[in-house]
């Protein structure tokens, strides 16, 4: 809600700053988001009375004028404005002023004529874009005063960003009676009278719908002057509210709207048949609206309509067929109170939103539907004339305002500061919140205007923003402290993080509600959990693998042209389980996964480029389970390249998966690369097995190089396993260190050299052990899997 610090002042003006009125309303919960000046700084500008007007001697378009400033003799000033005329009064910069724009007035000579300062349009002052001739003041502006005190350009424009529960602050009232509150400053509201009834004229008012219209008031206004100009007082308190002047009238009722918080519409009465109805609409049924737009209406639609057609969508927008226009003489000045939840949502179902439907769904004060309407009445007698008729009412069953009970201790528990019954009786009162007292307790019934209060915590927090969330004490925390226990067989998942962070990968966190497709794609997911009310529709479903999220950052980084992304991510991936885990029907496993794409090495001169691979990926896994043993396992995943993709085992246990994106996928999310990926359970990444002594042997160890063909098809991990296995105790390790292919050898056939190192931990090995050793191994081999020696 957008209006001008004088307005408001005008009800309430406590002894306080422009900025301390911001952060007052601020700090109450009324943020004030925007703040800015009704005109740009400028100095040196008075109301000027023009004398005289003589055509410059030398130019056609220019003119000599003689301007009174209010003081000493008349003034010589060439303009060249076409409105200048004797007698008009107009802004006058005189020498020595500063005009918006760093333009400074001096005294000239235009065309051989001095010219002691220029007479001014809006726009060179910056109050109007207004550029086709000089600002014309009104006759009775005080000559020598200052521009910007005649129209109050000091004033500030506030914004407030009103949370939805605050439609009460929705008008200057309604802020005036918070600012009262919260300084204990009187505030005066407009006086509201009866208008004087001096026709008869008026119209029956038939509630069709009276769950949405409980309460629908209207008059007839005869012999009205449309044509009147709206004064100037008002029309600058509208504008500056960010609402355009129309028409007297119209200005009227946006001006009571503003002022008290009731929207309200005026009909041409001559455009109306008989009763005025408020029903819901006919699906199909059509109305032309003032915007020019023809909406083919719903049936859940509120209409205010008379006994032939409709003639507006209720607290939404009037028709154009039956509003005023410059010729009207007699009107029908509606005020209604509309359930919220009879207008919420209805304009923007049709692409539009309206100050007044903005108002009704929040809540409007059913309390002050007559009031509004009177003062409407007051103002239009005041500035159209015309006489009014009776004023008109139906009524139905109004929304109830159940009392709420409001306890001192349950006050302190939440607030953590005790008030006592005085004080809490004080700070009611300051916001005319009527209460009895029962016991301890106070009973208070909510006004008409403050629908959001309805249970005890809405009255503890009325509490709290009138005590001043700044006076309530900063207290430290207090709580008892212990080590938690850290076992020597596990590391922390800070130290998981920082040896991936240490190896160049970038830690990620990605929602855990993502696009189903995702889990058909990358985890065969084709029942996932699915939210019940999902954030957004692309993400319904509850992860099972954290693979997608890392794909989605890598093609946000392409779009952003980074072509290396190495990230991690550690989370909770979510399945359908009911066997005995802590949330029923679901399993929630922690999970770390990594992603690298583009070159495998930051660009650099003393390294080729090449694309991460497989092997890469495979390295850093090592590192990370290390000091534990890690095998890699042919598999077969939804998400992964079947032949370049494996299971990653610790102990014998599947603890995850490793392997390139498929190319299905590589494809279908448009990646130039293929990335590498891998997928762990996180308890198996921070288990880190205690270390276990053995003997340093000090005698030197025998090296033997073993080639061995075998068929194609066998698998390197089953030869390595098996000779891990039967090895004698002399051998301590066997290495792979060449594959060969081609010629010598068979096709279908392979060749592998294994380097074999034997030692004791006592003594020197005999050439009789060492060979006894390797003939043992080379007969296992031929035995095991009909290896044969390379010759």
């Amino acid at each position: 809600m957008k209006f001008s610090e004088s307005w408001l002042r005008s009800f309430v003006n406590p002894a306080i700053s422009g900025e301390e009125f911001s952060h007052l309303l601020t700090m109450a919960g009324l943020e004030v988001e925007e703040e800015e000046t009704v005109a740009p700084a400028f100095d040196g500008v008075v109301v000027a009375h023009v004398l005289e007007v003589n055509k410059h001697p030398d130019a056609d378009r220019l003119n000599v004028c003689s301007v009174d400033i209010g003081a000493g003799a008349p003034q010589q000033i060439v303009c060249g404005a076409p409105n200048v005329a004797p007698g008009l009064k107009v802004p006058c910069a005189l020498p020595g002023a500063n005009l918006p724009g760093n333009f400074k007035i001096k005294v000239a000579k235009v065309r051989g004529v001095d010219s002691s300062g220029m007479l001014c349009s809006a726009k060179e002052l910056g109050i109007a874009e207004d550029a086709s001739g000089l600002l014309v003041l009104p006759s009775d502006a005080p000559v020598g005063q200052d521009i910007r005190v005649f129209f109050d350009l000091d004033d500030r424009l506030l914004t407030l960003k009103l949370t939805p529960n605050r439609a009460d602050c929705l008008s200057l009232s309604g802020v005036a009676r918070e600012v009262a509150a919260l300084t204990s400053t009187p505030a005066t509201y407009p006086t509201v009278t009866e208008a004087p009834v001096s026709i008869a004229d008026k119209r029956e008012i038939v509630l069709d719908a009276p769950e949405a219209c409980p309460l629908y008031c209207g008059r007839v206004i005869g012999g009205v002057d449309a044509k009147t100009a709206t004064p100037d007082w008002m029309k600058q308190r509208i504008e500056r509210s960010g609402i355009r002047s129309i028409s007297a009238l119209v200005d009227i009722t946006n001006y009571v709207m503003l002022e008290l918080g009731q929207p309200l519409h005026a009909f041409d009465n001559s455009k109306l048949a008989g009763a005025i109805h408020a029903r819901m609409a006919s699906k199909g049924e059509q109305i032309l609206l003032l915007n020019d737009q023809t909406l083919e209406l719903q049936d859940n639609v509120l209409l205010i309509a008379d006994d032939q057609r409709p003639l507006a969508m209720a607290g939404i927008m009037g028709g154009e067929d039956s509003g005023i226009t410059l010729d009207t003489t007699t009107m029908f000045l509606e005020s209604a109170f509309f359930a919220p939840k009879a207008i919420a949502g209805r304009a923007r179902r049709y692409g539009f939103v309206s100050d007044a439907s903005h108002r009704f769904e929040r809540g409007v004060d059913f309390g002050g539907t007559r009031r509004a309407l009177e003062r409407a009445t007051q103002l239009i007698l005041e500035t159209c004339g015309g006489q009014a008729g009776p004023l008109c009412e139906a009524a139905a069953t109004l929304p109830q305002r159940p009392p709420v009970r409001l306890r001192p201790a349950r006050v302190a528990r939440v607030i953590g500061l005790s008030f006592s019954a005085d004080q809490i009786s004080a700070l009611l009162t300051r916001l005319d919140l009527n209460y009895t007292r029962d016991g301890d307790d106070f009973i208070v019934t909510p006004p008409s205007h403050r629908f959001d209060i309805e249970i005890e915590e809405d009255l503890i927090e009325e509490i709290v923003r009138l005590h001043g969330y700044d006076n309530i004490p900063s207290r430290a925390p207090r709580a008892r402290l212990s080590m938690l226990s850290q076992t020597e067989d596990g590391r922390p998942l800070s130290r998981v993080r920082q040896i991936l962070a240490d190896r160049g990968f970038q830690e990620v966190i990605n929602f855990a509600f993502v696009e189903e497709a995702w889990e058909s794609d990358f985890a065969a997911n084709t029942a996932p959990i699915r939210l019940a009310n999902p954030i957004a529709s692309q993400m319904s479903v509850m992860r099972s693998t954290l693979i997608s999220g890392l794909i989605a950052n890598v093609v946000t980084n392409l779009k952003r042209k980074q072509n290396r992304v190495r990230v991690f991510e550690t989370g909770r991936c979510f399945f359908r389980d009911t066997a005995g885990q802590p949330v029923e029907g679901f399993h929630q496993p922690w999970k770390l996964s990594g992603l690298a794409y583009g070159s495998a090495l930051p660009e650099q001169w003393g390294n080729s480029s090449r694309n991460v691979d497989f092997f890469d990926i495979k390295g850093e896994l090592e590192l990370l389970l290390a000091p534990a043993l890690v095998r890699f396992e042919k598999t077969v995943h939804p998400a992964l390249h079947p032949g370049r993709s494996a299971r990653v085992c610790v102990d014998g246990k599947v603890v995850g998966f490793i392997g390139e994106l498929h190319p299905q996928w590589v494809q279908k999310y448009d990646l130039p690369l293929t990335p590498v990926v891998f997928e762990l359970d996180l308890d198996a990444a921070k288990h880190a097995a205690l270390p276990k002594h053995t003997d340093e042997s000090r005698q030197p160890p025998a090296i033997r190089d073993l080639a061995i063909v075998v068929k194609q098809e066998l698998e390197l991990q089953q030869l390595i396993d098996g000779m891990a296995a039967n090895k004698p105790a002399l051998i301590q390790d066997i290495r792979l260190f060449d594959v060969y292919t081609g010629k010598g050898i068979s096709p279908g056939e392979k060749s592998l050299a294994f380097r074999i190192v034997m030692q004791d931990t006592q003594r020197s090995l005999q050439d009789s052990e060492v060979d006894f050793a390797v003939q043992q191994l080379i007969k296992y081999l031929q035995h095991s899997f009909a290896a044969q020696l390379r010759v």
